[in-house]
């Protein structure tokens, strides 16, 4: 008797010392597990949506699909059949569930396959914290009890329900029941039904096989459905009559992955590239849960593809690309572009990727720059061809060494007189000339190499369509340039909006400004633009034909828009069309150009440029004979009483034809200007090798047709 006593006061003492060092070790590690202060990031990542300008138009989606909603946004009925189908007792545990862990235990210990029992607490203790793997280890699950009790200590069992809720996978790419209610049923979780919310928590197993169930897996998610019905009922959220009444809900089909179509992917690339400028990461974009409002307009980007596609002709070789970008001179929103055929532009778009030789649409720049320092639209310059420049390693001429004579500025602008710019940019000085494309948004170092050479005002630097429309919208705000952009707003997840605020810088004064468009009025009233002409409104632009027609462009503006059209070749060669012949800036640009304006401008408001100086009233705009000699009479008819020049009530706009030009004479349709001979346009496409650049002496500018008849 004594040595059965004996032996049970050792086993109790042995038993005593046990829980005491198990509860010493406990107690240890208690103190040495605490809550981890960071998140996985995959737990919390919310994918970012862009949209159109309107704010409410998706234009994609980028990165996880998951939307956070407060656990207020989340129907009882669907909280219930969570807690339901995963963890009853959850409003009354400590967090964990001593059965459940003792099973998934064991399995562990036993090399079985992990079992379920963990609580809604543990799983978010495991999907949610940093630091904890999903490794089967007796180590991880206890370290998951231990943190899982103290979360249950320090945090409401509202706060574990809703983190889950929004943390836990639901299938077809759904993260958080936000999701997951849009993904299965196009609602937002609020409008779930209790079938409905039944069934995402019966997701919540077997997310993969009950995402698009089929055939047995169709049946197995039916029985794990109605089980979940079946619990409710048990748990007392649903009565008898309730439970019965439930039916199978109908899923939605899964939507296929989130496509980028058409214009749509040079939109993203152009988005993503603004943001990262703006100091956004790539991981803010993907997984930050922004809300990002574009500054395109979602019909006129419609418009622009349109005007592009449908005034191109089917026989339009695959290798010429056209670019059109449409600014807000106000704002310097990029409201509008076309980039080219996806298939055709593999690695970049033509219309902010791709820069060409701007050819004369960069003439207004060096005549700002000149009405900017004292000089006016009846300053006489030299139009005589050719024209001889001591920096110029050859002399430049006219086209056909057409001869015009002393001529104004409005005159060498309307005829686009290359012998009149080169003079003028003489005469300002090239460095002012520089400095009024790179205030007006050209960037420098597409500059620097041409800047000196006596025929950089005639276009020999290369520019996108995007950064032309924006120079000239600069023209339309009264001579300030407002930064192009293409990102309005950023809100963060937490809510907090971010205006862009593009720079502003003054280019020119306002009367320099109104001055340089009334020179490029008589463009597409009288000269080489006519095809360009609105009818209910004003229009100010410049056409520009390269070396060999190598890049044509039509640039123009009413008050309200800023639109670049050009068009170009992936091989730098000559852009010519089969039936329509070589192309000039004047004929398929100044119409691409009119179709999109048509439609743009459609019901608004008619607005009119301001007045040019007073000279611009009494001075007789003056065209030389071909003798170089200035007839008496007035070359243009006088302004209206408003104050407006206006086309006669008679007139017949220029034929847009179906087919070929009747003559390819350089009489009707040739270029006014002297082709180049030393340097093809150039072409910059990122990551592909660059073509021939123009060298110190640059080309001898660019060409323009006939002033229209």
């Amino acid at each position: 008797m004594r040595k059965r006593r004996r032996i049970l006061r050792v086993l109790l003492v042995s038993i005593g010392t046990g829980i005491v060092v198990l509860a010493g070790l406990f107690a240890i590690a208690w103190a040495l597990t605490p809550i981890p202060d960071t998140t996985q990031k995959q737990a919390t990542a919310q994918g970012s949506v862009i949209y159109y300008r309107d704010g409410r138009s998706v234009l994609a989606r980028q990165g996880v699909d998951r939307r956070n909603v407060e656990l207020a946004r989340v129907p009882e009925h669907v909280r219930d059949a969570v807690i339901a189908a995963e963890n009853r007792s959850f409003y009354e545990d400590a967090g964990v569930s001593l059965k459940g862990t003792g099973r998934a235990v064991w399995s562990t210990l036993t090399g079985q396959q992990l079992q379920g029992g963990s609580t809604i607490t543990q799983q978010l203790v495991r999907n949610y914290y940093s630091g904890l793997s999903q490794e089967r280890s007796v180590t991880r699950k206890f370290k998951e009890i231990l943190i899982a009790m103290k979360v249950d200590q320090s945090k409401s069992k509202d706060w574990v329900l809703e983190q889950y809720l929004n943390t836990i996978y639901f299938g077809r790419g759904a993260n958080g029941v936000q999701s997951a209610a849009r993904a299965y049923f196009a609602k937002d979780v609020e409008d779930l039904t209790v079938s409905e919310g039944a069934y995402l928590a019966a997701v919540i197993q077997q997310p993969s096989r009950f995402a698009d169930p089929k055939g047995s897996d169709l049946v197995a998610a039916q029985d794990r459905w109605q089980s979940v019905i079946r619990a409710m009922s048990q748990t007392g959220t649903l009565t008898a009559e309730q439970a019965a009444a439930q039916r199978f809900p109908e899923l939605k089909a899964p939507k296929k992955p989130f496509e980028l179509k058409g214009q749509a992917q040079y939109m993203l690339e152009q988005v993503t590239a603004e943001l990262n400028r703006r100091g956004y990461t790539d991981e803010d974009i993907n997984s930050g849960g922004l809300k990002i409002v574009t500054t395109f307009d979602k019909k006129l980007m419609q418009a622009a593809q349109r005007a592009v596609e449908e005034t191109l002709p089917d026989s339009t070789p695959k290798k010429v690309r056209t670019g059109l970008a449409a600014v807000d001179p106000a704002t310097g929103e990029v409201v509008a572009f076309y980039g080219g055929r996806p298939s055709q532009s593999k690695y970049y778009d033509s219309a902010f990727s791709a820069k060409v030789m701007a050819g004369s649409t960069f003439k207004p720049y060096t005549l700002a720059a000149a009405l900017n320092n004292g000089f006016d639209l009846s300053t006489r310059v030299d139009g005589n061809s050719p024209l001889h420049v001591a920096s110029a390693s050859q002399a430049i001429p006219n086209d056909g060494d057409r001869s015009y004579g002393q001529i104004n500025l409005v005159s060498a602008t309307q005829n686009s007189v290359n012998t009149a710019f080169v003079d003028l940019g003489q005469k300002v000085g090239l460095d002012k000339v520089a400095e009024t494309a790179e205030l007006a948004g050209i960037p420098a170092a597409q500059l620097d190499k041409q800047k000196e050479a006596a025929s950089f005002p005639l276009g020999v630097s290369s520019v996108s369509a995007v950064q032309n429309a924006s120079g000239f919208s600069t023209f339309a705000n009264k001579g300030v340039h407002v930064e192009a952009h293409v990102v309005r707003s950023v809100t963060d997840a937490a809510g907090r909006k971010e205006v862009v605020e593009p720079v502003e810088t003054k280019v020119v004064g306002e009367q320099a400004a109104a001055d340089t468009i009334y020179a490029m009025q008589q463009v597409v009233k009288y000269g080489t633009g006519t095809a360009a002409r609105l009818y209910d409104r004003p229009v100010a632009g410049k056409t520009g034909t390269t070396d060999d027609s190598r890049s044509v462009w039509f640039n123009g503006f009413t008050p309200q828009l800023a639109v670049a059209v050009d068009m170009f070749r992936d091989d730098n060669a000559t852009v010519s069309i089969p039936g329509y012949g070589t192309q000039f800036g004047g004929q398929l640009p100044a119409q691409i150009w009119r179709a999109f304006m048509t439609e743009a401008m459609a019901g608004k408001p008619v607005e009119e440029f301001p007045e040019p100086s007073e000279y611009g009233w009494s001075s007789r705009w003056s065209e030389p004979d071909r003798d170089g000699d200035v007839p008496d009479e007035q070359y243009s008819p006088p302004p209206s009483e408003d104050g407006w020049d206006r086309p006669e009530p008679d007139f017949t706009p220029p034929p847009f034809s179906d087919g070929p030009p009747e003559t390819e004479s350089p009489e009707n349709d040739g270029p006014d200007e002297q082709p180049e001979q030393t340097a093809p346009p150039e072409t910059e496409v990122p990551d592909q090798p660059s073509v021939q650049e123009t060298g110190v002496d640059g080309g001898r500018g660019g060409r323009d047709e006939q002033p229209g008849r």
